[in-house]
């Protein structure tokens, strides 16, 4: 937030954020909203996932050049605990994804209290298309991570 020792330079964007929705600003702080904090602690949780799912297919993913193989349909990744760090990954982009429509949801259903003072291009440059990421990328990987346990399950059953 403006005004804290951990703002400038990193957070400097996220004062116009706070602006534009008021759930990541001062309005939401000055009435103990509790929803941030409990996104939060989400976030924290999605984070350690991700990381996860990173350490190990750096640390244990074998085969040369495994990471153009993460975009390459024809060829797998595989080590020791890749499947597991695959499945933690598929759950991470699943909390991304719900938490992100929650997120939607809860400003459709408060008649947009937080970013309802916007104009409508406000909204769609400075809310929807930032936010959007956030629809667009977890769907890519639930996709892309879902296909992988799908493709192992499959090829599990046959033998």
């Amino acid at each position: 937030m403006p005004g804290g020792a951990l703002h400038s330079p990193i957070w400097a964007p996220y004062a116009l954020y706070g602006e534009v929705d008021y759930v990541y600003g001062f309005v939401a702080w000055n009435k103990g909203v509790g929803f941030t904090a409990a996104q939060t602690s989400l976030n924290v949780a999605e984070t350690v996932m991700y990381v996860f799912y990173l350490y190990i297919l750096f640390s244990r993913g074998k085969g040369t050049g495994w990471f153009g193989r993460l975009w390459s349909r024809s060829s797998s990744i595989q080590g020791q605990g890749v499947a597991f760090a695959v499945l933690v990954a598929h759950a991470a982009a699943v909390m991304t994804l719900s938490k992100t429509v929650l997120y939607w949801l809860n400003e459709y259903f408060s008649n947009f209290e937080n970013i309802g003072h916007n104009s409508a291009c406000n909204i769609f440059w400075l809310w929807v298309l930032p936010n959007g990421a956030w629809l667009a990328l977890p769907i890519w990987m639930i996709y892309v991570f879902g296909t992988e346990i799908v493709g192992a399950l499959n090829e599990a059953g046959s033998s």
